[in-house]
Order: structure tokens, then C-alpha cells, then sequence
């Protein structure tokens, strides 16, 4: 449970201005829908990937380092790793067993002819959606896990978009669809009470400083 005191204590060291923005970004976030990238070589992608999330209302983004173990790449995202929920995975397995539990579909993104188109995708089913590079897609092991497929629709030459291009594409039309839909899409009132105490001490300078007045001030009543 959130410690309502604490998060009143925070807040009150941010401005009114602050405070407002983030509950206004907080009504636009959702979980409906949540990103996972697969063994992305060139972590730039994933960073960018980070930051089409946060630019566009996802609050989860799932990565899977099997073979590179790369860091965030933190000036490609910006600071968006800031505002958005990183679940880092060791294995496929892992990723897709955790996600499904949490009550996903799994869905690859792949440019095969057979595909969900984006605009036919069928928005009402809480999806984890799947990116793999560009060179390689994704793994053979996701492939024969998912629940369903999609692609961007293409009239050109070219078979495959940059993942951070493809992942832009698909989380903006898929979060504006959402937020014009009668989907119960948003986050629920304990998520938004946890971002506002996580976002509240990201915001803040020196805050170990701050919690240790905080809890010094508590015990000695």
C-alpha cells in the first residue's frame, strides 16, 4: 500500500504546475497495452522504442537480453526511462510466461503475408506486442508462442522498417484507437498512486537526503 502521507510530503515539494502535469500524463497511460523488444543488438533502437512508449502513453516496456546484455542508451531516450516501467528478462521463456500471467496475448510483429494488418487489429484484448530487429525479426521461439500476428501495410519496395520506426507506427495508432474507444483502458487507482510516488522522487534532487528528514521527522513522534 502507498504510504498517503509520504506521497502528500513529496508532492508538496513540487510546484503546483509540476503536480498538474503529472496526473494529466498518468490519465493518458495505460497497461492495456505493453511492449517487449528481443535481443536488440543496437540498444539505440530500444531506447527509441522507450521513447515512442512514453511519448505515446505505454507504462511497461519488456526487454529480453539473452545474448547481448546492452544498457540503456539513456541520451537516445531522452529521460523517458524516467516515466516508464522497464521489465528486464534473461530469456524468451521467461518474458512470455510472465506476460501471459498477467493476462496478455502474445502478439509478433512480422511482415509475413498472412498478418493482422495494423488498421484490422482487434484492439479490445490486453496485448503484449513483440519487436525484433530489423535483420533477424524475431525468434523462432516467440513465433510459435504467439497468440496472433500483425504488420504494418506497405506499398513499397522495402519488406521491413527500422524496429524503432515499426514500434512508433503500431503504439501510436494502437493508443489512439484506444483512447477513442469504450475500452477500460486506463490505469486503475493504485497504479496512478504509485507513479505519482515513483515519478515524485525522480523529480526530485537529493532525495535519500529527503526521505531520511521524512522518516527522522516520523519516528520522533
Amino acid at each position: 500500500m502507498i504510504d498517503l502521507d509520504y506521497l502528500a510530503f513529496l508532492e508538496n515539494i513540487l510546484t503546483d504546475n509540476r503536480k498538474e502535469r503529472f496526473l494529466n500524463v498518468l490519465g493518458n497511460r495505460t497497461k492495456h497495452f505493453t511492449i517487449a523488444v528481443e535481443d536488440v543488438f543496437q540498444m539505440h533502437n530500444t531506447s527509441a522504442v522507450m521513447r515512442s512508449c512514453e511519448v505515446f502513453g505505454i507504462q511497461e516496456l519488456n526487454v529480453i537480453e539473452q545474448r547481448y546484455g546492452k544498457k540503456i542508451d539513456k541520451e537516445i531516450a531522452m529521460g523517458a526511462q524516467k516515466w516508464v516501467d522497464i521489465n528486464q528478462f534473461d530469456s524468451v521463456a521467461n518474458c512470455i510466461s510472465t506476460l501471459k500471467n498477467k493476462g496478455y496475448q502474445i502478439i509478433a510483429t512480422t511482415p509475413h503475408e498472412n498478418d493482422c494488418l495494423l488498421e484490422d487489429f482487434d484492439i479490445s484484448k490486453p496485448s503484449a506486442l513483440f519487436f525484433g530487429t530489423e535483420r533477424d525479426g524475431l525468434s523462432e521461439e516467440i513465433l510459435e508462442k504467439a497468440d496472433g500476428f500483425l504488420k504494418i501495410p506497405m506499398v513499397g519496395f522495402t519488406e521491413s522498417l527500422n524496429i524503432s520506426v515499426s514500434a512508433a507506427i503500431i503504439i501510436q495508432n494502437l493508443t489512439n484507437r484506444l483512447r477513442n474507444s469504450d475500452i477500460n483502458w486506463q490505469l486503475s487507482e493504485q497504479e496512478i498512486l504509485e507513479k505519482r510516488l515513483s515519478w515524485a522522487r525522480n523529480s526530485i534532487k537529493d532525495i535519500k537526503r529527503i526521505e531520511a528528514r521524512y522518516y527522522e521527522e516520523n519516528i520522533k513522534q
